[in-house]
């Protein structure tokens, strides 16, 4: 499996072991993923992006004070051990005691809801490659995907069955409802100050 494309250059050479990229990333001044010895260079991201990031994590926290849930933001590294992927979600919710993959305590396993807010750049990437690589988590119920060029919004849900089940919301009437940590945004609160919406 390839996932170039966040960001396709990168001068060191492919065959970086995890602790090699560990203590490479420590040092680094920008993100970078990684998968099977290839590390990948992560981009900025738009005003718009940042925004809904702001409500989105605003939100979220919010509607998840007090519970055994809790939301991360982009710094936080997850890893998947199940497919050797490090990578930084823009959300990432986890529940109870946080699980950590090292000593050091700065790379968490066991994400039980992670949110990508879509760029034009990534967003192939973002439903594509990296949900693959995302079902590998065995915590994860639900993965939710928010456009940055329209009112759109993605969730994917496990269901009983163990299948992957997708919901759309298009409309600013709809609220979006994150089941496993029972939460609910409305999507006007979501896209809050975007030029997405017009006062």
């Amino acid at each position: 499996m390839d996932i170039k494309e966040p960001i396709a250059e990168y001068p060191q050479p492919k065959g970086m072991s995890i602790d090699e990229y560990l203590a490479f990333e420590r040092e680094a001044t920008t993100k970078h993923e990684y998968y099977r010895g290839e590390v990948i260079a992560m981009s900025g991201a738009s005003p718009r992006h940042n925004i809904i990031f702001g409500n989105l994590f605003g939100e979220l926290s919010y509607k998840l004070k007090g519970k055994k849930c809790r939301p991360y933001g982009s710094d936080m590294r997850v890893h998947i051990p199940e497919n050797t992927l490090f990578t930084y979600p823009d959300v990432s919710v986890f529940c109870g005691e946080l699980k950590t993959f090292n000593r050091e305590d700065d790379s968490v396993i066991g994400p039980v809801v992670l949110f990508e807010i879509l760029s034009p750049s990534t967003k192939n990437y973002d439903r594509g490659e990296k949900f693959k690589l995302y079902r590998d988590i065995p915590s994860l119920k639900e993965y939710i995907l928010i456009d940055t060029e329209s009112i759109r919004v993605e969730a994917f849900r496990l269901n009983h069955s163990n299948h992957w089940e997708l919901e759309e919301y298009k409309t600013l009437e709809e609220v979006l409802t994150v089941r496993s940590v029972d939460a609910s945004l409305s999507l006007p609160d979501v896209y809050l100050d975007t030029k997405l919406i017009h006062s």
